[in-house]
């Protein structure tokens, strides 16, 4: 059960996957936890589905303003320019780092590992994700697997890893396991 919990979803200004973010987000809601969207900078930001743009959504905080130690959990949605500008920035790097520092569950699909790769928190670890990603993986000392989700716990953390949008259902249920756990 994760009532009462708080959960972090980290998010670029722009490039989210929408369906990856709103169904994780649904399924936080639906067990009782609360969601808040964390971002580079304040205001909102734009989803996409897929190559065209949807709908946006307000910011919580950004992580300059945040830390970890505020959340029970965090999940990365996907969307191929949401990881690829997250990584660039110190801070968001910093902030997926702090969760694994203490031991938190972290979820991400899709192309959001690249986020985790750069935060140097793969080694050792079994994840899956969009199949691009499985070369840059391996090379960060990951195992990668085809699968609809893995749940790794091989770190000081679980783990909760997905491919794409048609895994949602089984990242939710294990995502929301994880922060239950």
């Amino acid at each position: 059960m994760i009532q009462g919990k708080t959960i972090a979803f980290l998010v670029a200004p722009e490039g989210i996957e929408q369906v990856e973010l709103t169904e994780p987000w649904k399924a936080v809601q639906q067990a009782g936890a609360t969601p808040r969207l964390i971002s580079t900078g304040s205001g909102r930001v734009q989803a996409f589905n897929h190559l065209d743009k949807a709908d946006t959504f307000p910011v919580d905080a950004t992580v300059d303003e945040v830390s970890a130690a505020d959340f029970d959990g965090l999940v990365l949605p996907g969307g191929v320019a949401n990881p690829d500008f997250l990584r660039t920035q110190p801070a968001a790097v910093r902030f997926a780092q702090e969760f694994f520092e203490a031991g938190k569950p972290v979820a991400a699909i899709c192309h959001a590992p690249w986020t985790l790769v750069e935060a140097d928190v793969v080694r050792g670890r079994t994840l899956t994700s969009w199949p691009s990603l499985q070369t840059d993986l391996r090379n960060a000392g990951a195992t990668w697997v085809d699968q609809e989700v893995k749940v790794c716990t091989a770190g000081p953390n679980t783990l909760v890893t997905s491919r794409k949008p048609d895994d949602l259902k089984a990242f939710c249920q294990a995502a929301v396991d994880a922060f239950g756990g």
